[in-house]
């Protein structure tokens, strides 16, 4: 059995233990000692990394009443030896676990709603939600989770007596057995949880809400907490500082700017998609009662390419095709109002390594090969 340091006292850094034993598994080594500050991964808090003496500790899990630390080499058996914790990893964490716990109670509290997925990643935290949510409700629950930060709660993590236990009101999603291990919020989160977290709400520093999309029943939030949080918005500050200087907009400004700027583009787009089809249009014309066209134009848009294509085979009687591209690799359209297009377009792939397909009036695709060999085609 492995003694838990890590519940009696979540912000030891640094601890002596001895080895119980060190077994080799796959790539790694499985070690066990007497007592360990090291947390295993479990409900849903990744596990903690650090050293052991001089060996790296790349994964911790639980076995048991043991917990297996998995290094990067061996440890004598018998030996105490120091452990130190990557405290920055840890630390991040348990800003996040609680921070999701504050969030969690809120929700349950206002909405009856129950947290029914938890996982926090190397980025983000996603947290899943039975029930459905509004911007006006996740708005309303970010504020209430960071008035509770600034409330600066103390966090109380204990295991009820058994006697006690009826008493205690928790979330779950399923009834426990006793022993059941308590993390309280007071005021805003009692729930029976496995994790550790922050002495008090005011470590969690800030709590930031991303993203909020419907997910079977219910929503998955994606959020940030502590140290991510501030990065976070810290990058969303210098990005938008960014956008403020390049539209010369006030900082709180940037949205009507950037609208005025998309109005206008989309206006230009217009513009320009008109004047291009007039283009178009008049490059037909000189194909005018021709029979077969062939017709090589650069830097075409494949609308643009589908445009000339049909432009032109309304003014010659037979095939119009149009070629786009660079020597060796061009996009091509087929188009013609009388025939059908579907054994020149397959017999035109398989003679210049190309592929495409469409309608019997219209086929379009790429070809690999050069203007001297489509020309030779075409021609033969």
């Amino acid at each position: 059995m492995t003694r838990k340091l890590f519940y009696e006292d979540p912000d030891l850094a640094e601890f002596s233990a001895r080895v119980l034993s060190c077994k080799k598994e796959n790539d790694r080594w499985a070690v066990v000692l007497d007592a360990t500050a090291f947390y295993p991964e479990g409900g849903g808090q990744a596990a903690d990394v650090g050293t052991l003496d001089a060996v790296r500790v790349l994964d911790t899990r639980e076995r048991g009443e043991e917990v297996v630390h998995f290094c990067d080499a061996p440890l004598t058996v018998g030996a105490e030896v120091l452990g130190k914790i990557d405290w920055d990893h840890r630390f991040d964490l348990m800003q996040q676990h609680t921070g999701e716990h504050i969030l969690s109670g809120i929700l349950h509290k206002r909405f009856g709603y129950q947290n029914v997925g938890f996982h926090v990643g190397a980025e983000v935290m996603e947290v899943d939600f039975d029930g459905p949510l509004t911007p006006e409700d996740i708005a309303w629950a970010e504020l209430e989770a960071n008035k509770a930060i600034w409330e600066n709660v103390p966090v109380k993590c204990w295991y009820p007596a058994e006697e006690e236990l009826p008493h205690v009101t928790y979330r779950s999603k399923r009834a426990l057995p006793w022993p059941v291990r308590i993390v309280q919020v007071p005021g805003y989160d009692s729930c029976a949880c496995c994790g550790i977290h922050v002495k008090t709400t005011g470590q969690v520093g800030l709590i930031k809400i991303l993203s909020c999309v419907k997910f079977h029943q219910g929503v998955r939030l994606e959020m940030v907490c502590g140290q991510r949080a501030y990065r976070y918005t810290a990058g969303v500050f210098d990005q938008n500082k960014q956008v403020s200087q390049l539209l010369s907009a006030k900082i709180l400004e940037t949205a009507a700017a950037v609208r005025k700027v998309s109005d206008a583009l989309a206006a230009e787009k217009l513009r320009s998609a008109a004047l291009e089809k007039r283009v178009l249009a008049q490059l037909a014309e000189s194909y005018v009662n021709r029979q077969d066209v062939l017709h090589f134009e650069k830097d075409l848009s494949g609308a643009a390419l589908r445009e000339l294509a049909e432009q032109i085979s309304l003014r010659c009687s037979g095939v119009a095709a149009v070629f786009t591209g660079e020597e060796g690799r061009y996009s091509y359209c087929l188009a013609s109002k009388s025939a059908d297009l579907r054994p020149l377009g397959k017999e035109m792939t398989a003679a210049l390594n190309g592929r495409g397909g469409g309608k019997p009036e219209f086929q379009q695709g790429t070809v690999a090969a050069t203007k001297e060999q489509i020309e030779a085609f075409f021609h033969k």
